[in-house]
């Protein structure tokens, strides 16, 4: 069991403080509800766009895009 200072305890996070005027009520970044979803949310949209990318043959190709008229050749590497 963890021991929990008292209002007029000095803070244990070494700023000489009394816990109640210091750390009292406060809790880590990470333990932040608002924090955690918008986390969640930026991840989620870099996948999608990632994904999206994927699948459009944006990522992961090797082909240039060729002049109108031609086609790309895997066989040959280049445009014909």
């Amino acid at each position: 069991m963890t021991d929990v200072p008292g209002r007029n305890d000095p803070c244990p996070c070494g700023s000489g403080r009394k816990y109640k005027h210091c750390c009292r009520g406060q809790s880590a970044w990470y333990e932040n509800k608002t924090v955690m979803g918008v986390g969640i949310g930026v991840l989620l949209l870099v996948g999608a766009l990632l994904f999206g990318m994927m699948i459009s043959n944006q990522i992961g190709t090797d082909r240039p895009d060729c002049p109108d008229g031609q086609v790309w050749s895997d066989a040959h590497g280049h445009c014909h």
